[in-house]
């Protein structure tokens, strides 16, 4: 029998780490071990290995102050009705990356997202939400927008090299973009089915080298004024900017030199980003740092430019974007604010019905403790890069305001424990990034789901999310009128099936081959399962009218399926209703599989079968966006 450890139990909770948690699987309390504790304690800087370091733990932290909101607790985030009134609206989310097109470079860019803002406007839509743009790490196969890089900086390949006002000037960008061997490289990157980040992102390089020299070199009002622009934009951005630049230029180097791009791997005068080493490098490489900077003010300038042109035409809301929980351990925020990660875990989610071992994201935990000792420095500026032209930002697992399941280092997810973190002060400075942009938030409230945290959202003026596969109970999927105002209604998320996998059960098999479901009984049953589902959901649509019994039996196909969906989903008192550009277009395989490792499956490379310019005139398309009502488009 294991001695008792009632010092590390007690250091434990005061560092915020939970006796145990309710399982989403069977409902039954599932306690925090010891071994867990000493882990995540060892994680957060402290000695647990013993009831005496446990002790001197305890007695180190015993005159540390407890945190407080500082009084700004009664402010509200802006919420729907003071953007919208009392109406509800609709508008489109999509997963940029994975849009094709006859312009792009194989991976969907901000000229892309233009064209699309004007199709929303033309349907009448208020908002066109997308995934994290946050810079990532690149390469075949390789690519996780909720895995960033950094989460205050944006990924290059979103560039739309033809709006680079530079290209109409620069012979050299001209020639590369129109050869042949450059021409052929597009197509295929365009054709394909899969995304190639680093296929893309070296052919935008070419481009990108050239358009560079030619903005340093322009001469004339023209270039004057983008070099003022772009020194404005950097002193508005400061030394993350510059930070973020010089571990982009130093990651190159590296990764020239067949190193990686992982700082952990770099000779170790460079893991120190103030230390002398990157000092000297950062005088030496001038002209590449300035490169990235400029991309960064590009990227910014041209998001600027869409979010303009999203209120010209009518979009209410304009666009709405998404911050990622976290960023990737060798990326540049770990780098950059080491002090400010816990080292020896990572975060996940325990067991449930979608993923029954849990998950690991990978990506390490901010400290709570860390994160209040400096003044929730870095999450004002998370909140400040997110809600830059955006009319709406999504917080990915909203949960993390409350709690986070973190994972001991080489353990598995079902080893976790949830960490609570400081809620009430990192929703007053949410509020108040709210209030001085002017923007919503939505608050991704799923999974295991803490007591009361969902309706304190909402009373903070936040807008829940409330996705149709979720919203049952016992007796079935729930009436349109049971779902809250203050909330985003959608049919699905970027985790789970697209509306035409639910009838094809593309994503079962899917899961199969990548060996989450373990056995072809194990599939069986869980397509019996998919089959209730579908009679359940058949069963409530039929009911509210939004099929017709006769027609549909024994199954709607796929077009009545979305058709029923979207006009149920409209129905309800959702402030917003978001359809996913992936059901437009039909797509029956999902962007993700949670819980699967990406040897197993390469998600979130998806591309979407459809192109972008016909899509809109697909029957599908047309039906979906025919079963709006009025009611929810702006004119």
């Amino acid at each position: 029998m294991a001695e008792a450890r009632p010092l590390l139990q007690q250091l434990a909770r005061h560092l915020g780490i939970e006796d145990g948690y309710r399982s989403a699987l069977d409902g039954a309390v599932v306690p925090t071990s010891d071994a867990t504790r000493e882990a995540l304690v060892a994680a957060m800087g402290f000695d647990a290995s013993s009831e005496a370091g446990a002790a001197a733990s305890l007695s180190a932290l015993a005159d540390e102050p407890a945190g407080k909101a500082g009084g700004e607790t009664d402010v509200r985030c802006v919420d729907a009705d003071e953007k919208l009134g009392a109406r509800g609206v609709f508008g489109l989310w999509i997963n940029l990356y994975s849009v094709r097109s006859g312009r792009n470079l194989g991976f969907g860019n901000l000229g892309d997202l233009g064209e699309l803002v004007k199709h929303a406007a033309r349907a009448g839509a208020a908002f066109v939400g997308v995934n994290p743009l946050h810079a990532t790490r690149h390469g075949a196969g390789l690519f996780c927008p909720y895995a960033p890089v950094t989460r205050l900086f944006r990924d290059p390949l979103y560039l739309d090299p033809e709006r680079i006002p530079e290209l109409a000037d620069c012979p050299e960008a001209q020639r590369r973009l129109a050869s042949p061997a450059a021409r052929g490289r597009a197509d295929a990157l365009r054709a394909a089915a899969n995304l190639d980040p680093g296929a893309s992102e070296a052919l935008l390089g070419e481009l990108l080298r050239p358009l560079h020299v030619r903005f340093r070199e322009r001469t004339g009002p023209s270039g004057d004024g983008r070099r003022a622009a772009c020194a404005s934009y950097r002193a508005a951005q400061g030394e993350p900017l510059a930070r973020f630049a010089s571990f982009q230029a130093l990651a190159d180097h590296f990764e020239s030199e067949g190193g990686s791009r992982d700082w952990h791997s770099w000779p170790a005068e460079y893991r120190d980003a103030d230390g002398p080493a990157v000092r000297a490098f950062r005088a030496g490489r001038e002209g590449e740092i300035d490169r990235h900077a400029w991309v960064q003010f590009e990227l910014d300038r041209q998001l600027g430019d869409l979010a303009r042109a999203s209120q010209e035409a009518g979009l209410a809301i304009g666009l709405y974007t998404d911050l990622a929980l976290g960023s990737a351990a060798g990326g540049f925020d770990t780098w950059s604010w080491p002090g400010l990660f816990a080292r020896g875990a990572t975060l996940g989610a325990p067991p449930d019905d979608f993923a029954r071992a849990g998950q690991n994201w990978g990506v390490p935990p901010v400290d709570p403790r860390a994160l209040r000792a400096d003044g929730f420095r870095l999450w004002d500026r998370l909140l400040d890069a997110g809600f830059r032209h955006a009319g709406a930002l999504r917080i990915d697992h909203a949960l993390g305001l409350r709690r986070l399941f973190w994972i001991p280092e080489g353990a598995s997810a079902r080893d976790g424990a949830y960490v609570r973190y400081p809620e009430a002060e990192l929703l007053a400075h949410l509020a108040r990034a709210s209030r001085r942009h002017g923007a919503l938030v939505i608050a991704e409230d799923l999974g295991t789901v803490p007591p009361g945290f969902s309706q304190e959202i909402q009373a903070r003026g936040m807008l829940s999310s409330r996705v149709l596969l979720f919203e049952r109970d016992d007796e079935g999927f729930r009436p349109a009128g049971a779902y809250p105002r203050a909330c985003l209604a959608t049919a699905n998320s970027h985790d789970l099936p697209p509306l035409a996998a639910l009838a094809s059960d593309r994503d079962l098999a899917l899961r199969r081959r990548s060996g989450q479901i373990p056995d072809d009984a194990a599939l069986e049953a869980l397509r019996a399962a998919r089959r209730r589902d579908r009679c359940a959901l058949r069963a409530r649509l039929v009911g509210d009218g939004w099929l017709d019994a006769g027609e549909t039996a024994p199954e709607p196909g796929p077009e009545a399926w979305a058709e029923a969906v979207t006009g149920f989903l409209c129905a309800t008192p959702a402030a917003l209703v978001g359809i996913s550009l992936d059901d437009l277009a039909g797509e029956e395989e999902p962007i993700n599989l949670p819980g699967v490792a990406a040897e197993q499956h390469p998600s979130w490379t998806r591309r979407m079968r459809l192109p972008l310019e016909s899509l809109f005139e697909q029957p599908l398309a047309r039906r979906i966006l025919d079963a709006v009502p009025s009611s929810r488009r702006l004119p």
